[in-house]
């Protein structure tokens, strides 16, 4: 920020070069500037403006004392008491009575019978001011501050080191996926489904003395069962919301129950080439047990995700 032009330089000036300036603000506001307008006007800090401020009204309070006295004198004059004041004296007292308006009309005609008694000017008649201001203004013209450019938008640059984040890409779409899935749900549940006629599954009546016409193939209970969790797990594993134990958790039992799916499926296919209607036993076992191993996987798998959203 610079200083305004005052005085013909644009530098901070003393409060002395800047009485002159703070006079003329004086007479075009009709009483003293605040701190703040000097400091917007000379471009001044604030202990300058006040000591400048502090000046001018030094100056202005000077200047009502002389008004004071010089009513004190003319008072003197209309009463008729010169109080050992010279013809000079008389005559300068007369004469502001004359110049000041608001005089009382008793004090002008005292004034201009005084002037007519003593004749001729003694002396040359002082400068009267008038009800304006105590300092006559200085012909210099009135500084202008030039009006502040516009503010020009600044672009923020970033630290060198700062990782650019990366443009918004748009998502895969997932409709495919349901594509792939009808296929691989049909193959799926008939090998399942025929697989669980050769180990035992078959039509049972689940609810017998209630409703004995009720009947269902348990067979479709593996398909359900074992590909279902296998799909749970692998979404639980890779959505990566949960803590590592369930995280840990999802991973393997979702590797397993893919692994067992995909044995149940080679196991059917052999036997059915081979014209086998019986599995053998160890396959019926490991078969007859995949319902509690999924219902045990699932509620373990459950009870560590709900874990993980209750603390």
């Amino acid at each position: 920020m610079t200083a305004p032009s005052i005085n013909g330089t644009k530098f901070p000036q003393p409060v002395e070069d800047l009485l002159d300036p703070g006079r003329q603000l004086f007479v075009r506001l009709g009483g003293p500037p605040s701190r703040n307008r000097l400091m917007r006007e000379f471009r001044i800090g604030a202990p300058k403006a006040d000591e400048l401020r502090a000046r001018l009204i030094a100056e202005a309070e000077a200047a009502r004392e002389r008004v004071r006295i010089d009513q004190a004198q003319l008072y003197n004059l209309v009463r008729g008491g010169t109080g050992g004041a010279t013809d000079a004296d008389i005559a300068a007292a007369a004469r502001r009575v004359l110049a000041d308006p608001t005089a009382p009309d008793a004090a002008r005609e005292a004034a201009r019978d005084a002037l007519a008694d003593i004749g001729p000017d003694p002396l040359p008649a002082p400068a009267v001011p008038g009800s304006v201001p105590p300092v006559a203004p200085d012909p210099m013209p009135t500084p202008q501050i030039p009006p502040a450019g516009p503010v020009t938008e600044v672009t923020p640059v970033s630290h060198p080191d700062t990782p650019t984040p990366p443009a918004p890409t748009r998502s895969a779409v997932a409709w495919p996926v349901v594509l792939l899935a009808l296929p691989a749900f049909v193959a799926i549940w008939s090998g399942w489904v025929g697989l669980g006629g050769l180990t035992g599954f078959g039509i049972v009546h689940p609810l017998p003395g209630i409703a004995d016409g009720f009947s269902i193939n348990s067979a479709i209970t593996l398909p359900i069962g074992v590909e279902t969790y296998g799909a749970y797990a692998l979404y639980v594993w890779l959505s990566g919301r949960v803590p590592p134990a369930a995280l840990r958790f999802a991973k393997w039992s979702a590797l397993g129950s893919l692994l067992v799916g995909a044995l149940g499926q080679v196991a059917y296919h052999l036997l059915e080439a081979a014209g086998v209607t019986s599995a053998p036993w160890w396959i019926t076992t490991a078969v007859a047990c995949l319902p509690v191993a999924v219902l045990g996987m699932g509620a373990a798998l459950a009870h560590l995700v709900r874990e993980s959203s209750t603390r």
